[in-house]
């Protein structure tokens, strides 16, 4: 299988801890680049929206979307990381928390990276970063028992997703008034496989 792939994609980042944590194996990493206004060439013939990651694989068509990606790895070996019963509902609702953080977090550098500066507008800025901020405050409220639980998907995604805040957004300073998820991200961050996937660039 290939990997369609960027080192400073949060996304990707997801698929590659899932990766380094299931000891996954012969996966190859393909370099991709692109913008919204200028996607990869390379990744538009297998995801027509463009996006990465992208799992080309031998026997079907080309899987994209962190999240089907990341079932399709797990389910293909053991499952560990999407828990069966209630459990799994908890998970891909974390799962997808941290995804919508991410989303409004892009979308904050896209407006400054990409729109020309005369028309950007700030609350809409801020508007993504309070979906950000409630997010971050219900990671901390009601989901934290389920991060210090048995690793899952869902814990796998919301690491990455700090990460990425702190790597594009760090003068937000998200972790003030967060003490139980500052304290839980500084433990997770310490793990090989995040230490191995730090974004660059």
């Amino acid at each position: 299988m290939k990997l369609f792939h960027s080192p400073t994609s949060p996304y990707v980042r997801k698929v590659l801890v899932l990766i380094a944590e299931a000891g996954i194996e012969g996966i190859e990493l393909i370099a991709a680049a692109g913008t919204p206004v200028a996607p990869d060439a390379g990744v538009i013939e297998r995801n027509p929206l463009g996006k990465i990651p992208a799992l080309c694989r031998e026997d079907g068509p080309t899987l994209y979307d962190s999240r089907v990606i990341c079932q399709f790895l797990d389910s293909s070996n053991k499952g560990r990381f999407y828990p069966d019963g209630a459990k799994r509902w908890d998970t891909l609702t974390v799962e997808a928390t941290a995804d919508g953080i991410l989303d409004a977090a892009l979308l904050m550098v896209y407006e400054s990276r990409i729109r020309p500066e005369e028309i950007r507008y700030a609350p809409w800025v801020e508007g993504q970063w309070s979906k950000i901020d409630r997010a971050l405050d219900v990671l901390e409220t009601r989901w934290i028992d389920h991060l210090n639980g048995p690793m899952d998907m869902g814990q796998i995604a919301v690491a990455c997703a700090l990460g990425y805040i702190d790597f594009r957004h760090g003068s937000r300073d998200w972790r003030k008034g967060r003490q139980k998820l500052a304290a839980w991200e500084a433990a997770f961050a310490k793990r090989p496989s995040m230490q191995a996937t730090i974004p660059q660039g």
